[in-house]
């Protein structure tokens, strides 16, 4: 008994004390995510940007009226399966894992990563594309992180 207490005071100690800083954190990783999605929505490479800060964005208006900000997840098209390895291959600031939602940028290929078990025609219907991208974007400098996702998209 005495262990799980010693166990969770801890952690409820993290919480709380990341909750004095949360609102700072979600205000820096917003305005990055909006930053990089702009970018990638302009990149001929990008073959279509998911974000519902970007006007085009079919939920826009809703998640305007529903949200005081858009988020930090952004989801990519890169047209294939080839290309997308690629552009992951050229990053070294983001890194590439299956968590989304951390303070440093983390980068997922869904396909080859957490659907990577989902049989190819049910991920179809899911609209799971083999060129899916999908980035959680993080607190680290802008200019730094955009930098990064052009140099994978040189490549």
């Amino acid at each position: 008994m005495t262990g799980v207490q010693t166990c969770a005071l801890p952690i409820s100690w993290l919480v709380l004390r990341g909750t004095k800083t949360l609102a700072v954190r979600m205000a820096v990783h917003e305005k990055n995510a909006r930053c990089i999605a702009a970018f990638l929505d302009g990149h001929k490479k990008v073959k279509k940007v998911f974000y519902p800060g970007l006007k085009h964005h079919p939920q826009h208006a809703l998640a305007r009226r529903q949200m005081s900000g858009f988020g930090a997840l952004i989801t990519f098209e890169m047209g294939s399966l080839k290309r997308a390895e690629r552009f992951l291959n050229g990053l070294s600031l983001c890194i590439l894992a299956e968590s989304l939602g951390g303070v440093e940028t983390l980068i997922s290929h869904p396909v080859s990563m957490t659907h990577g078990a989902v049989p190819k025609a049910e991920r179809k219907k899911l609209g799971l594309t083999d060129g899916l991208v999908r980035i959680s974007v993080g607190v680290e400098d802008v200019g730094d992180l955009l930098a990064d996702l052009k140099a994978g998209l040189a490549r």
